[in-house]
């Protein structure tokens, strides 16, 4: 499926070009990294169909590499948060010529409610900023209820964290709450040489699913205040690293089926979860 710019964006110039027009260097402060293939940008926007419904939220989108791809394969409106007013001069251009169906947001995303932007079903899309991927991660694992699903790029070493199963080196705070809000899927691995200009690290495509409401937290800081005890202190037994968290984190621990002497990398999502459910029955007495 097309979108009706899809004629006028196969129309634009080259991104080489829009990036020199506007002296648009990659800044390391931004955590910018830019994606130039359109083979590859639309194979992450194909990805994220269907995209004709709602709205598109991508999240940095630079020289519009991305923005670009999700609107040739049919996005029938793309709200783009960008911080760079470099940035949001170039994606004027697309603008002015997609009919209506990008708008721009100049602001901080970290700032920015995604419920505000536009109707369900929201899809953010995205290659993330590397300083902030996780922040913005957790922020919209907080508003789960507003978001359809995510399309999102990151370091592999955060996508390997986000996907690890318990007993593994990669399961921590983040792979709990990202498990326990989402269904987390692995796409594939995009190599640095694809970047401009090319980071240290590889990154890989994860698509985060809501589950139904009924399934998750209504609350997710009391489970945030755990996994952080649990897992800051990760080579302690819970006895130990909860101690700070509960006044008899022994007794709380048996009283769950759970081993005092265990280790935060030892326990499940769903053990997390009750340890969250009796945090916040204990915060609510």
């Amino acid at each position: 499926m097309t979108s009706p710019a899809s004629a006028a964006v196969a129309g634009l110039p080259p991104l080489r070009e829009t990036i020199a027009a506007h002296g648009l260097d990659a800044r390391r402060r931004l955590g910018q990294h830019f994606l130039l293939d359109l083979n590859l940008t639309r194979r992450i926007a194909r990805t994220a169909s269907p995209l004709g419904e709602g709205i598109v939220i991508e999240i940095g989108p630079g020289p519009g590499g991305l923005t670009r791809a999700l609107l040739l394969e049919g996005a029938a409106r793309v709200v783009a948060i960008e911080l760079d007013p470099r940035a949001v001069r170039a994606l004027s251009e697309l603008q002015a010529v997609c009919g209506g169906c990008l708008e721009i947001v100049e602001g901080d995303a970290l700032g920015i409610d995604v419920a505000t932007l536009g109707p369900a079903p929201r899809r953010i899309v995205a290659n993330l900023p590397y300083n902030i991927s996780t922040a913005l991660l957790v922020r919209w694992l907080h508003a789960a209820g507003d978001i359809a699903d995510m399309v999102l790029m990151f370091q592999k070493e955060v996508a390997d964290r986000l996907a690890a199963s318990p007993r593994t080196k990669d399961y921590g705070r983040l792979s709990v709450l990202a498990q326990h809000v989402c269904m987390v899927q692995r796409l594939f691995d995009v190599p640095a040489s694809a970047f401009v200009p090319p980071p240290k690290v590889v990154s890989s495509i994860v698509r985060l699913t809501p589950r139904p409401a009924a399934e998750r937290l209504a609350d997710l800081r009391p489970l945030e205040r755990v996994t952080a005890a649990a897992f800051g202190q990760r080579r302690k037994m819970l006895r130990g690293s909860l101690a700070g968290l509960f006044s008899d984190p022994v007794g709380i621990l048996n009283g769950l089926g759970l081993a005092p002497t265990a280790r935060a990398e030892e326990l499940a999502v769903a053990d997390f979860v009750r340890l969250a459910a009796v945090a916040q029955r204990l915060d609510e007495a």
